[in-house]
Parts: structure tokens; C-alpha cells; sequence
């Protein structure tokens, strides 16, 4: 009983540890509660409808209002269908040929065109079967009894990954996770050694300043980190299959750029942190979930509530994910992978300013 109530005064006396305690588990079980799910909602799609007919606007109209489906445009001509794809503003494109309603009921048979982004094979796939579905019930309800045999065919049409390969999805999400761990964790838990050995002492009385000092610190990881970006690539290429569309040399450029800016997130939690296992623990839990919940690499973001939503804006793996599929999945350039960049270069500045201003020049 002694040494049980020591261990109750202990976490009581320690708030840091008694907000572990209870508060993480709290957040976490909200975070997954609301994030980890496979039910796809609110899917942004566009609509080409070259017939604008009964029976086209009958189908659009329920599509439209299903749970599964946002409409966020009408466009006409299948360009458009391509330049909206390359923006990332939709995941599926709805195609209605010409004369659709007078071929389906003159010659019972019509055609529906379902275009998905299958760089994301799991929801390009449920997306279609949904919309497969809808369609489906609207044939039913034409012919009830059977008396006609009335056919809608929906042909299916995907993007960027026509075999459905889950690797196209799988490697963006590993490069984004396994940068962000090596570098912002492995950079925190090296300086926080430092302080516990006390060569860090020895390194503050040196005629370097802060800003040198924290060069000096992250770029062996820096080194590393392009060395697991060369390595991810190879195997991507030559193991799983998964081709590099768009430019290398651009593609190398952004993973810098992100590895850049991991360094500024680990160098910023070294400042606050006493003990390497703090590091490492802070660096798992405001790192590590946070990339894979919100990133887009295992749940899609426009499933989540709102709130979740807009926090998922300020964690980095997530506009590196949409960079790297971009451009080693769709094959575009910087001009449509300028805005997350931008982004990036923001979060960097932002981070390395804030550890430069929080640097600690003396220990005690």
C-alpha cells in the first residue's frame, strides 16, 4: 500500500505525466473515432452531361443528393474533365453520351461513363460502386415489372492507376512517414542527448552561434534522409512497380523540401524536451498519428468533421502527400503543385524561425 500511494503522489505531484495520462487517451480515442473509418462521404465529383435530358437530369439529381457524392461542377468537354482532375478539385467524373434517354428507350440500352482517380485505387473503387448502384436503381424503377429490358451500362474508366495497384496509394504515404520519423524524431532525441551527456555545454561555450550550431546538428539526418529517399524510390520503381511519371529531379527537390522541413519540427521539440525518452515520445505521438490520420494516406480527409478537417491543414505529410502523388503518380509539373509547396516553404520558415528564437544558449 506504501508503495502504491508513493506511485499516486508521484504521478499527482508530476502534471506533465498526469495529463498523459488522461488527456491522450482522450484525444485519441476522439481522433480515431472519428478518422478511422472506409465508408467514403462527400466525394467531390463533376458531371458531363452531353444529352441533358429526363432521364440524364433525373440520374444527376440523385447522385447529387446521395451522402456519397458532392457535385462541385457541371463541365463540357472532356478537357475540362482532365484539367479538373490535374487541380485534385474531383475524384470522379460522371459522363452522359449524346441522345442518352432516346437510346435507352428507342434501342433499350444506353451507356454512362464513370472516370475515377485511381491513384487512390480502394476509394476510386467504391466511389464507381456507388455510382454503379444508383444507376442501377434508376433502371429499376423504369422497368418494375421487367416488361422492357431497359440497360444501363456504366463504363468504367480509371486514372492514373487502371490496374488498381494499392502500391501507387502505399508509397507516397511510407515516403511522407518514414521522412517525418527519421528526421524530426532522430534530430529531437540526438540534441536532447547532447544535454544529457553535457557536451552540449562544451558545444554552447564554442564561438558558434544558434543558427550554426542547429546547421551542424541536422545535416547528417539531412544526408540520411536523401539516402532513404534514393533507397524508397529504387524499391517503389523496381520492386513494386510503381512508375515515376513526372519529373525526378522535381520529385527528389520536394522530398528535400519536406525533409527540410521535419528537421525544423525536430529541432523545435529538442527545445522543449529534457530527456531523450521525451523526445522520442513526443515525437511519436504529435508526429506519428497525426501523419497517418491526416495526411489522406489511409482515410480520406473529406471524411472527417469539419473541425478535423481543418487541423489537418497544418500537418506537413499532408500537402507532401498530394506533392509526391502528383507528381510521381499523375505526372504533373510544379505549375499544379505550386500551392503546397508554397505551403511547405511557409511551415519550414515558420519552424526553423521558432527553434532559432527558442534555442536555449544556456542549459541552466
Amino acid at each position: 500500500m506504501i508503495f502504491i500511494k508513493k506511485e499516486c503522489l508521484h504521478i499527482w505531484r508530476d502534471r506533465r505525466t498526469l495529463i498523459i495520462l488522461i488527456w491522450m487517451p482522450i484525444v485519441q480515442i476522439l481522433l480515431y473515432g472519428f478518422a478511422l473509418t472506409n465508408e467514403v462521404k462527400n466525394a467531390k465529383i463533376a458531371i458531363f452531361d452531353q444529352s441533358r435530358d429526363e432521364a440524364t437530369t433525373m440520374i444527376s439529381d440523385e447522385i447529387a443528393a446521395s451522402r456519397y457524392f458532392s457535385l462541385v461542377k457541371n463541365v463540357y468537354s472532356y478537357d475540362e474533365i482532365s484539367a479538373t482532375f490535374r487541380q485534385g478539385t474531383i475524384r470522379m467524373a460522371v459522363v452522359f453520351p449524346r441522345n442518352f434517354r432516346y437510346d435507352l428507350l428507342h434501342t433499350n440500352h444506353a451507356q454512362i461513363q464513370l472516370i475515377a482517380d485511381a491513384s487512390d485505387p480502394n476509394t476510386a473503387n467504391m466511389l464507381t460502386n456507388y455510382a454503379t448502384s444508383i444507376i442501377n436503381d434508376y433502371q429499376q424503377t423504369l422497368n418494375p415489372d421487367q416488361s422492357l429490358p431497359y440497360t444501363i451500362n456504366t463504363q468504367i474508366r480509371m486514372l492514373y492507376n487502371p490496374e488498381l495497384k494499392g502500391a501507387y496509394s502505399f508509397v507516397p504515404g511510407v515516403m511522407a512517414l518514414v521522412l517525418m520519423l527519421v528526421c524530426a524524431m532522430m534530430t529531437s532525441i540526438a540534441i536532447v542527448k547532447e544535454k544529457e551527456m553535457g557536451t552540449m555545454e562544451v558545444i554552447l561555450v564554442s564561438p558558434l552561434k544558434p543558427f550554426r550550431i542547429i546547421i551542424a546538428k541536422t545535416i547528417p539526418y539531412l544526408l540520411v534522409s536523401i539516402l532513404n529517399i534514393g533507397c524508397i524510390l529504387v524499391l517503389s520503381v523496381f520492386v513494386l512497380d510503381v512508375p515515376i511519371v513526372g519529373s525526378l529531379w522535381l520529385l527528389i527537390g520536394e522530398s528535400i523540401l519536406f525533409t527540410v522541413t521535419a528537421l525544423s519540427l525536430g529541432i523545435l521539440i529538442s527545445n522543449f524536451a529534457q530527456t531523450q525518452q521525451t523526445a522520442m515520445f513526443t515525437s511519436m505521438m504529435s508526429l506519428f498519428l497525426p501523419t497517418l490520420l491526416f495526411s489522406g494516406f489511409l482515410f480520406p480527409i473529406e471524411n472527417m468533421p469539419v473541425p478535423l478537417q481543418v487541423i489537418s491543414n497544418i500537418v506537413p505529410a499532408k500537402w507532401y502527400y498530394i506533392i509526391v502523388k502528383s507528381i510521381m503518380i499523375k505526372g504533373l509539373g510544379f505549375s499544379s503543385i505550386w500551392k503546397e509547396t508554397l505551403v511547405l516553404v511557409g511551415m519550414t520558415m515558420g519552424l526553423l524561425g521558432i527553434s532559432i528564437y527558442k534555442f536555449k544558449i544556456r542549459l541552466a
